[in-house]
């Protein structure tokens, strides 16, 4: 087990939990305002202080890991849901009228920058939680059919799948059976890459009020309103910028450590 791998799951899995207990329990309740003890650094009452309402940095941190988390898997998950079966159709009638439209849409959507086309999504659809997952889920789209359609292309013309098609199986059977579980290592190491990206979209989101919506804590949206405040209390800005810096190098280290495992030419070479 790589060293990668062992760190990038702990830090993951701390954020995790710490998102999973929240539902349940938090050191304050997030939504009590304290004038009186705002802007307080961190001590044994408050570990990570208090921002400029008095509420407990802690406890928003780990109600704000849920709402990014949530928000990053579902978006991924709507690119994974959609994108794999593009990637695999557009390699299974490589060269074909469907394989180019399906490229043209991804090019298109590589166009421009996934930061703007989220921000230009959720402007037209209105801020929230729900239209950031859309925003984000729909740039995860072509990520994915890029990926499954290079890899299952290389697939296509190997002796076991010449043999499925001489046994007379369909194209979108030999996809479903033989391409997909070949492939599937590769779309679990894209998955945690686009999970931590996912985490850094819905924190820019949140950022330029985009995002999820007050009450609902957000680290982007804790950043936003640290920044007028940095030079009083840098330790409002600091702990939820450091959440968001830990969980993306948790998923970075993580993907890094999933390939390691999973890429048989890895292990060819560490053998």
């Amino acid at each position: 087990m790589t060293r990668n791998l062992v760190l990038g799951g702990a830090l993951t899995a701390l954020f995790l939990a710490a998102a999973l207990l929240s539902y349940v329990w938090t050191p304050y309740d997030t939504e009590a305002m304290q004038i009186a003890n705002r802007l307080q650094t961190p001590s044994a009452a408050h570990w990570f202080g208090t921002d400029h309402f008095g509420r407990d940095i802690l406890s928003m941190i780990m109600v704000g890991a849920r709402t990014s988390i949530a928000v990053a898997l579902v978006a991924v998950g709507i690119g994974m849901g959609a994108g794999v079966p593009l990637g695999l159709a557009a390699a299974a009638r490589h060269g074909g009228w469907l394989d180019e439209a399906i490229m043209r849409m991804n090019d298109l959507v590589f166009a421009f920058p996934s930061l703007v086309i989220a921000i230009l999504i959720t402007a037209i659809l209105g801020p929230g939680a729900t239209n950031a997952i859309i925003a984000i889920g729909i740039f995860n789209i072509p990520v994915f059919a890029r990926l499954s359609r290079g890899a299952a292309l290389s697939l296509w013309k190997r002796e076991f799948i010449l043999a499925a098609r001489v046994a007379g199986k369909t194209a979108p059977r030999i996809s479903a059976e033989h391409i997909l579980p070949n492939i599937a290592n590769l779309l679990i190491v894209q998955g945690t890459i686009q999970f931590s990206l996912g985490i850094l979209a819905e924190a820019g989101l949140s950022y330029v009020g985009l995002g999820a919506q007050p009450p609902i804590p957000s680290w982007g949206r804790m950043l936003a309103d640290a920044q007028t405040m940095v030079a009083l209390a840098p330790h409002v800005a600091i702990m939820p910028g450091l959440a968001i810096v830990l969980m993306v190098l948790g998923l970075n280290l993580l993907g890094d450590g999933l390939r390691d495992r999973l890429d048989p030419r890895l292990r060819v070479v560490r053998a």
